[in-house]
């Protein structure tokens, strides 16, 4: 049998302690994700002013965010791409870049379709910087604790989305032109680039594409950091002989062990972002159609996003100890309960406890489905097959808010809160009887971490 070169790169980062470098890393995508959380909403929050100022209409508006859902799409896949060719923390550098420039871009629009423009432009490279931001800490992190790093990325990023509603509540109001200081805001992600000198290209990436100087000399130094702080490592696994890597590209789609994973993440993805985008985008909205004030409904709302950040810390707490794809379907199941009951009462009080679930739940969920997407491929389709789910979970929000809208003017108010809540538990089902199990892998990478420890030589040749 023909032995295929390899710097066992997966198992020598697997039975690594958690050191100063893997801290750097993980505030390095932490500071990432807080602006993508915090320029998402950016457009959202500005609309109504600029609707007002640009006499536009409501379909402009409509226009602006499915085409930014688009935009969504367009840039994950491509970045999924390039992370293959170009390596992930390139393209985890540029996809940050380009969305900073966009937003930056955003402060100088002249009239709805300009701002419309930058806005798809922004959105891809949101989206492009989360596929690969995912990727990138699945491939650092060892298998059996980077669920737990994964979720804690989250807790620190999504403070974005509050942090922005307070600036743009203070700002927005102060002259005619001053909504534009949103958009600026957003741009503040330029300062990623005070970490990449500190950042290591993905040894498992460098092994894939045949660089194995260089990912031997990246794991050399992650491994002396780990041993300097932790004293002697002990001795990596073996690695298992595998058949050659199929070529990354699109024409990966033919080999089943990247097309299954890819379809079955897909739906994850998709009833994933019908089911929060639906949730989140129509609450108040609905809640004001139907007799509830605007204030109080913004209030009630506002409450429950209190939520988000303690469900991506529930989902730290769990994601590594139990079975991945379980968890995965617990919480959506108890989304699509609360959410049911969230529309299905007009009680204040209960409003704002079924609201909070939701967004507990939720961010969880996502939480916890980045952990787990990238796990299901192996290194030279992990980017592309992620990028390709993902994407196409944005790519289907440009027509939910459609659909719900249909629901609600053709059945009612408590028929839309069904279609999520059925959302969710399709997306659980599937799951639950196609999803692939992670655990014993990850639990074998464990059992290595905790065997005694002993000195090896920095390289290994097998």
């Amino acid at each position: 049998m023909q032995h295929i070169r390899t710097t066992n790169a997966a198992n020598r980062l697997d039975r690594l302690p958690i050191s100063k470098f893997h801290k750097t890393t993980l505030l390095a995508v932490a500071f990432a994700y807080f602006f993508e959380f915090a320029d998402i909403n950016t457009f959202a929050i500005t609309a109504p002013v600029v609707r007002e100022q640009w006499s536009a209409e409501v379909n402009d508006i409509a226009y602006v965010t499915s085409t930014s859902f688009v935009g969504m799409f367009i840039g994950a896949v491509v970045a999924g791409g390039l992370a293959d060719r170009l390596g992930r923390k390139r393209t985890l550098t540029w996809t940050t870049l380009w969305f900073t420039l966009w937003s930056f871009a955003c402060v100088f629009a002249w009239d709805i379709w300009s701002l419309g423009v930058f806005r798809v432009l922004t959105s891809a490279g949101l989206s492009a910087m989360t596929v690969v931001a995912v990727v990138y800490i699945s491939e650092l992190f060892p298998s059996a604790r980077r669920g737990k790093f994964q979720a804690y990325a989250i807790v620190i990023g999504i403070c974005g989305t509050p942090a922005t509603n307070l600036i743009a509540s203070a700002v927005v109001p102060l002259a005619d032109w001053s909504w534009r200081l949103v958009y600026l805001w957003g741009t503040l992600g330029v300062f990623f680039l005070l970490f990449v000198r500190k950042l290591e290209e993905s040894p498992q990436w460098l092994e894939a594409r045949g660089r194995h100087e260089e990912a031997e000399a990246v794991l050399a130094r992650i491994e002396a950091s780990a041993a300097a702080e932790h004293g002697a490592l002990p001795e990596a696994r073996e690695p298992v002989p595998q058949a050659p890597a199929v070529k990354p590209g699109l024409g990966m789609l033919k080999d089943k062990k990247f097309l299954y994973p890819t379809i079955l993440l897909s739906v994850l993805w998709v009833t994933q972002t019908i089911g929060f985008f639906g949730y989140s985008s129509w609450a108040p909205t609905l809640l004001a159609a139907e007799g509830v004030s605007v204030e109080d409904s913004i209030f009630y709302v506002a409450l429950t996003t209190v939520g988000a950040p303690l469900g991506s810390f529930l989902a730290a707490m769990v994601t590594d100890r139990f079975e991945r794809k379980w968890c995965l379907v617990v919480f959506g199941v108890f989304i699509a309960a609360a959410g049911l009951m969230y529309g299905l009462t007009f009680t204040p009080v209960l409003i704002v406890v079924f609201g909070f679930l939701v967004n507990l739940f939720e961010r969880g969920y996502t939480a916890l489905a980045y952990a787990y997407s990238p796990e299901l491929f192996n290194t030279s389709g992990r980017s592309l097959g992620t990028s390709i789910a993902y994407g196409l979970g944005r790519l289907s929000n440009a027509v939910g808010p459609l659909m719900i809208a249909g629901i609600y003017n053709g059945i009612g108010y408590e028929a839309v809160f069904m279609f999520i809540a059925g959302t969710w538990t399709l997306g659980a089902l599937v799951l639950a009887f196609f999803g692939p199990a992670t655990r014993r892998q990850r639990l074998a990478a464990a059992s290595e971490a905790d065997t005694p420890t002993r000195s090896r030589p920095a390289a290994t040749t097998p």
